[in-house]
């Protein structure tokens, strides 16, 4: 079974998700064993940041990689574990809100595509970019 690196870059979707972790080098990080969770935002969530958001992130790489990391949750959880908890705490530190009340969402964020199996965790795909704060 593929990891989350080969399964993201394997994706046209998410070849702006794919580019950032590179330049953030998080890449080996991502291949490792883990296990994590992943809330992956696709190529359009990143398009409506403001303008000039991503060329700003990739000359900022300590802003690049905390809100990269804060899409990453340690552990393995699918949607179904994911219900039990109000929140869970990504790898930048904090917490991401969950909501089932309408659908699946983290944050700010649907998910449109969830439980994507990969060998080092679970990728749930959003429509949107979840920021700090």
């Amino acid at each position: 079974m593929p990891d989350i690196v080969e399964i993201a870059a394997s994706n046209e979707d998410f070849s702006t998700l794919v580019a950032a972790v590179q330049a953030a080098g998080l890449v080996d990080a991502l291949k490792s064993p883990g296990p994590f969770t992943v809330f992956a935002p696709v190529n359009g969530a990143f398009a409506k940041l403001p303008a000039g958001t991503i060329t700003t992130l990739l000359q900022n790489i300590p802003q690049l990689t905390r809100i990269l990391t804060y899409h990453v949750v340690a552990g393995k959880f699918f949607q179904a574990d994911l219900r039990e908890r109000g929140a869970v705490t990504s790898l930048e530190g904090s917490p991401i809100p969950l909501d089932f009340t309408e659908g699946f969402e983290v944050k700010n964020a649907t998910v449109v595509a969830p439980d994507i199996e990969a060998d080092n965790g679970v990728i749930h795909v959003i429509d949107t970019v979840i920021l700090m704060g």
